[in-house]
């Protein structure tokens, strides 16, 4: 270790000390050495920590930083009692990276009050991309989507590549793709090119976004929060601007859920509106496409593509409606309010009140009237889709989505034919409310939680959530997440995003209205 200035020797001593806690992963040690309280700062690519407790939390659920030495300090004085010190790391494994740090001599002692971190270059994150290429696959030099890339879950059939659905012994087990999913072939003919394949939770069973394999996706927008799954991969490469697009899927809110957390447009299709051949199913009774991206002029594009005559050549039979403008009418349900944590209820309201929008309160009744048949149906189907690999590759599966697929097993054809009669009145209620109006709610219940929340939390996360997603899945219904809502939370401000649902097959002309309402509440936030 080297310096231009030499470190007072309790500085010194302090530094050591934290780098030892560092590769020891000693959470305790490192709370220690930064400042309490909350002015405390951390930062690094993914963004900028505020306060001790938020620094704290993602720290708990980063893990241990790989093996290094310090190769130099920088040491220099600013103040009394206040110092800079920037340090370079080299890794066991190859790469450096930096360590740039203000201590101050706090009560006797010598405690980080703000720093920001460096890493070491890498290829590509492997906890988003499974393989990416520069590109993977050309599409169309001319079209309508000519210049954008695509990020596309590794659920979808791309000729030459095995399908992985986010788990290492399934991608094994896996064959090469003979032809590449329709769904990919429509971005191709528009001009997209495809970036890469992007990761997903295990067989798209999960809306948090962690993976027990590979690792759990940055948010973009939240850092040390989750990204919000199973499209997780693909939405965390959209908001980081690795990828323009993601072509993801949306089962009981895989799109709609990344889409709110980050910050993100995101698109689920009317059911069997973009055909589904290519794509591993999880449920084939709600299973959906949808895309993501980080505006609407690019999502709208996509879908004035992809669900046209001229874009799709499966969508012709159903595709109409959507030429035609929605209702400037929204219907709020009372029961999803409710179900919103009290921020985001008040940003949501808050939000009605300054737009002026014509609305309308209804209701759909017990929420959980609709997500319990749900998860009974979509279980059975997860259970015959997957049984058959699960059983021959034991243990193979993460804690939380094994227990998802025991629960699976565990419903009987008598469970699940109780579940289908439940939903068919609902699913009609729900048709008649968006026959003249859209519904407007809010996506999900709150901001993003944090990664280092506990299984119970975020199981208490995955229950309210899906109270909010499942209608439209029930009603096989288009529905749109617009980035409207900015909550506070312990982390700094973060988006939650507000839903649109509308009748079946109008998926365009939501694009549309969506981005009209994004406009008409934007300039009213800026008046």
């Amino acid at each position: 270790m080297t310096a231009d200035q030499p470190l007072p020797d309790d500085l010194r001593a302090a530094f050591e000390a934290y780098e030892r806690a560092i590769l020891a992963n000693d959470l305790d040690a490192l709370e220690a050495a930064f400042e309490p309280g909350d002015r405390t700062l951390r930062g690094d690519g993914a963004g900028l920590l505020v306060g001790h407790d938020a620094i704290s939390a993602f720290r708990g659920s980063r893990g241990g930083v790989s093996a290094r030495i310090i190769e130099r300090v920088e040491y220099r004085p600013l103040a009394d009692g206040v110092a800079l010190i920037v340090a370079v790391s080299r890794f066991a494994a190859g790469g450096a990276g930096l360590q740039t740090q203000v201590w101050e001599l706090i009560d006797g002692r010598w405690l980080i009050t703000a720093a920001h971190v460096t890493p070491r270059s890498v290829a590509f994150d492997r906890s988003i991309w499974r393989t990416v290429g520069d590109p993977l696959y050309q599409g169309a030099w001319d079209g309508p989507l000519a210049g954008l890339t695509v990020a596309v879950k590794d659920l979808f059939a791309i000729k030459g590549y095995r399908i992985g659905a986010g788990n290492p012994a399934y991608l094994a087990s896996a064959r090469a793709e003979t032809t590449s999913a329709p769904a990919v072939g429509d971005l191709l003919r528009g001009g997209a090119s495809l970036r890469g394949i992007a990761r997903t939770d295990e067989f798209a069973y999960s809306i948090a976004g962690d993976n027990a394999h590979y690792g759990t996706p940055p948010n973009a927008a939240v850092p040390g929060a989750l990204p919000g799954g199973s499209s997780s991969g693909p939405a965390s490469a959209v908001a980081l601007g690795q990828a323009d697009v993601a072509l993801a899927t949306d089962t009981a809110g895989s799109v709609r859920v990344p889409a709110s957390y980050q910050g993100l447009w995101g698109l689920r299709t009317t059911h069997d509106l973009v055909p589904r051949q290519g794509l591993l199913p999880l449920a084939q009774s709600f299973d959906t496409i949808g895309w993501l991206t980080r505006d609407g002029a690019t999502l709208q594009a996509v879908a004035d593509w992809c669900l046209s005559y001229d874009g799709s050549d499966s969508t012709a039979s159903v595709f109409g409606a959507s030429g035609d403008d929605l209702p400037w009418r929204f219907r709020v349900p009372v029961e999803a309010l409710a179900a919103a944590d009290p921020a985001t209820r008040a940003a949501f309201e808050g939000m009605l009140a300054a737009s002026g929008l014509p609305v309308e309160e209804i209701a759909l009744g017990d929420l959980d009237d609709y997500l319990v048949p749900f998860r009974t149906v979509q279980g059975a189907e997860a259970w015959r889709n997957n049984g058959d690999w699960l059983r021959a590759h034991p243990g193979s599966t993460g804690p939380a989505v094994a227990e998802r697929f025991r629960t699976a097993a565990a419903v009987t054809a008598a469970d699940e034919a109780a579940a289908r009669a439940a939903l068919a009145p609902l699913r009609e209620a729900l048709h008649a409310h968006v026959r003249d109006a859209v519904l407007l709610l809010p996506t999900v219940p709150g901001p993003a939680p944090s990664r280092a929340a506990t299984g119970a939390q975020v199981d208490a996360v995955r229950q309210n959530t899906l109270r909010l997603t499942t209608p439209a899945a029930v009603g096989g219904l288009p529905a749109l997440s617009v980035p409207v809502l900015t909550v506070a939370t312990d982390r700094g401000d973060a988006p939650v995003g507000v839903s649109l649902v509308s009748r079946a097959g109008t998926d365009i002309a939501l694009v549309r209205l969506g981005r009209a309402l994004h406009a008409r509440i934007t300039e009213t936030e800026s008046v």
